[in-house]
């Protein structure tokens, strides 16, 4: 099944949108007062982005149909702001996430900080002629900028990296990414005034009424066993499974959009076999039991862009299907996960 994002333009000026993940991730422009609508198949991952003089601002992070038939959603600021956005299920405004009057806020916030404070901020913090903010940079870069957004839009909006390289992030920012309640058409609200949805947009789906991201926090130089990078994959149970490797469909700083559709490869492994498995040096993403969820994610990236080594470690994220563990073969000794049977001692309710 598809289901349609909608994304509504309230401000006065046409505003573009960086689409990742959809759209063959071509941008878009929403005119003044519009609303375009980007279908969205189920089990598919991405981000809308909103541009301002050719910079990355606002984001909202979108997971279609995602574990337990959620959706996933949240609003990022990480990379940075220059208007305002919001993202919920149509119909539902129990779901809505971000701050609707972020730069408004922001702008507030930035003339109540001291002098001194603001100096230091001057090289991240952007203001028009009459000294408000227009925009601000990525937040991930700059701590005190960080501190100062947190006065105002903590736990609204995803302000930090959040978990990530061995970080547990903050925990409201890690909330952010909380599952919404099933499956439905998306809104997300665009404006320099407020974005907290309202008017009549015109919505053209037919049924109108939130990353994982990826936490790699384990790190070793790439295995060079077989013919190429790539892992030693071993099957510890008594029977036969099928692993099957997603490679993510796109790659950011602390985020990812992840695939549910399409694998790379698939490996089937007798009980207590092993096999190596070549993988290329670009593949960040995952390895899981089977193609459905939950499932227990073994995410990895073979080598990373800023250190070239390999991470990785293991997410229930997604739900768990077993056990599950990443170690390190350089003689590092480094582990992550669990072999503990935890699915059959779980909650009836929960399986």
């Amino acid at each position: 099944m598809s289901r349609s994002i909608n994304i509504h333009n309230k401000s006065g000026h046409p505003q573009e949108f960086e689409v990742h993940g959809w759209n063959g991730n071509k941008n878009i422009t929403v005119n003044a007062g519009a609303t375009s609508v980007i279908a969205a198949p189920d089990k598919t991952s991405g981000a809308i982005i909103a541009l301002h003089d050719g910079h990355e601002g606002e984001q909202a992070e979108i997971t279609k149909d995602g574990f337990g038939g959620n959706d996933f959603i949240d609003l990022s600021n990480i990379v940075g702001a220059g208007g305002n956005l919001t993202i919920m299920q149509v119909g539902n405004i129990s779901t809505l996430k971000g701050d609707p009057e972020f730069m408004q806020h922001m702008n507030t916030a930035w003339h109540k900080a001291s002098q001194d404070l603001r100096n230091r901020l001057s090289g991240c913090v952007h203001l028009n002629a009459a000294g408000n903010v227009i925009r601000i940079d990525a937040i991930k870069d700059h701590p005190e900028l960080e501190t100062l957004v947190r006065t105002f839009a903590d736990g609204k909006t995803y302000i930090g990296v959040g978990a990530w390289g061995g970080s547990i992030g903050n925990a409201n920012d890690n909330a952010q990414s909380s599952a919404a309640q099933g499956n439905k058409d998306l809104l997300i609200t665009y404006s320099d005034d407020s974005a907290y949805p309202g008017g009549t947009p015109v919505f053209h789906a037919p049924e109108v009424a939130h990353r994982p991201v990826a936490r790699m926090v384990m790190q070793t130089k790439s295995v060079q066993t077989g013919s190429g990078p790539g892992i030693i994959l071993t099957n510890k149970s008594n029977h036969e499974e099928s692993y099957f490797f997603y490679d993510n469909y796109w790659n950011g700083n602390g985020t990812a959009g992840a695939n549910f559709d399409h694998p790379l490869k698939s490996v089937k492994l007798g009980p207590g076999a092993k096999t190596y498995v070549d993988l290329p040096t670009t593949f960040k993403g995952r390895v899981q039991r089977g193609t459905t969820l939950p499932a227990t994610w073994v995410e990895f990236q073979v080598s990373a862009s800023n250190d070239h080594a390999a991470h990785g470690d293991i997410s229930l994220e997604q739900g768990c299907d077993g056990a599950a563990t990443i170690a390190s073969t350089d003689g590092s000794n480094r582990i992550n996960g669990f072999t503990n049977e935890v699915v059959n001692g779980a909650p009836p309710r929960l399986v």
